[in-house]
């Protein structure tokens, strides 16, 4: 039987949430409060610990960790070419729809939309027409606020 393994995280932004088992973390979510605060048991969560304080120390941080996201194969590609968008750079719902091979702008928006693991696979990146700041399941505002900070520490 998998064992799940949950901590909280203080970030600069709020608490975020992190679930996992020993070897991979399975969700990353903002939070209004945490119940357990501190780093969680287990490899993957410490890994996140230690990509998450990279991040938000202003860093490109390198290899997440090992990340298993519950997910249908349709967003399964959606996720995987979010990571694909270098960190401090934007890329349009219209474009990842191309780059999957889905006529759906739409469609794409609410693979997006179901990301389980916020942040680390970045969600946050996918921007409107014309740069647009749209919806966030975590509130435009914090959209916004990870993309001026990822600006600001990118290194171009």
């Amino acid at each position: 039987m998998l064992t799940v393994l949950r901590a909280i995280y203080t970030s600069p932004i709020g608490d975020i949430e992190l679930t996992g088992d020993a070897t991979t973390l399975r969700g990353l979510r903002f939070v209004e409060t945490g119940a357990e605060r501190g780093r969680g048991r287990g490899a993957a969560i410490e890994a996140a610990f230690r990509w998450l304080d990279l991040y938000f120390a202003g860093q490109a941080p390198d290899l997440p960790p090992r990340l298993r996201p519950e997910g249908t194969a349709f967003q399964h590609r959606v996720w995987q070419e979010l990571m694909k968008i270098p960190y401090g750079q934007t890329a349009t719902y219209s474009a990842i729809a191309r780059r999957v091979g889905c006529r759906s702008a739409q469609a794409v928006g609410q693979a997006i939309g179901r990301n389980p693991i916020a942040i680390i696979i970045p969600c946050h990146r996918v921007v409107g027409a014309e740069g647009r700041l749209t919806g966030y399941a975590y509130g435009v505002e914090r959209k916004r606020r990870l993309i001026e900070m990822e600006a600001a520490g990118a290194v171009l």
